[in-house]
């Protein structure tokens, strides 16, 4: 079982116990529908990809998540918040393709996975853009499958014929890890920040006492 597997049954889990409840709820999405989602990104990992010819779709890596990304998009709660998700993800999609300059052309020369990384990137990369949750995740997800789009045309633009894999193979881990990623970076850091206004302000109402 591939890490991308293993994430999506351990965010299943946690749905299930109800420690996402928070993050759901900013992101406009119920329990049940979290789970729907993350069963059918799993499930549509093993389907056969949808060829289109020179691109074939993962059902579970590409089309699912980016029709998430689409939910979520609309239902942004203002006009701001889409423009800022479109935003952030194209330039996430840069910054994995400018990463992905960095390795061999040959991932078999490497001891890792490539698209792990790429996954990690994107998730930190959208987190530090996006903040809150909804545009965390459109950006991490539709950061990996621009990266892939733009590597496609590039090889297209150079006469390399080569089928674009949107979703396939890596890839899959890459978008569960981006995408669950970045909101997860979201929901710590904003606990953080939480936590550290609220003792602040104690301690200012605790000097503010003792001046009294």
């Amino acid at each position: 079982m591939t890490i991308g597997m293993i994430i999506l049954l351990v965010a299943a889990l946690l749905i299930l116990f109800g420690v996402c409840q928070r993050v759901l709820d900013r992101m406009a999405l119920t329990d049940r529908q979290a789970l729907l989602i993350v069963a059918a990104i799993f499930v549509g990992g093993w389907l056969p990809d949808i060829d289109l010819g020179p691109v074939t779709l993962n059902i579970g890596g590409c089309v699912i998540p980016v029709g998430v990304c689409v939910y979520l998009f609309l239902h942004a709660g203002t006009a701001k918040e889409r423009i800022r998700a479109a935003v952030c993800s194209v330039l996430t999609g840069a910054a994995i393709y400018g990463v992905s300059l960095i390795f061999p052309a040959d991932p078999t020369a490497m001891p890792f996975d490539p698209m792990l990384i790429y996954g990690v990137i994107a998730g930190a990369f959208a987190w530090a853009l996006g903040r809150s949750r909804r545009t965390a995740f459109i950006s991490g997800v539709l950061g990996v499958v621009l990266c892939d789009v733009t590597v496609g045309v590039v090889n297209w633009a150079r006469g390399i014929r080569q089928s674009v894999h949107l979703g396939g193979a890596g890839a899959l881990d890459a978008v569960v890890l981006s995408g669950i990623g970045a909101v997860l970076l979201c929901e710590l850091a904003g606990e953080v920040m939480e936590r550290i206004a609220t003792g602040k302000a104690q301690q200012g109402a605790v000097e503010g006492g003792s001046r009294a």
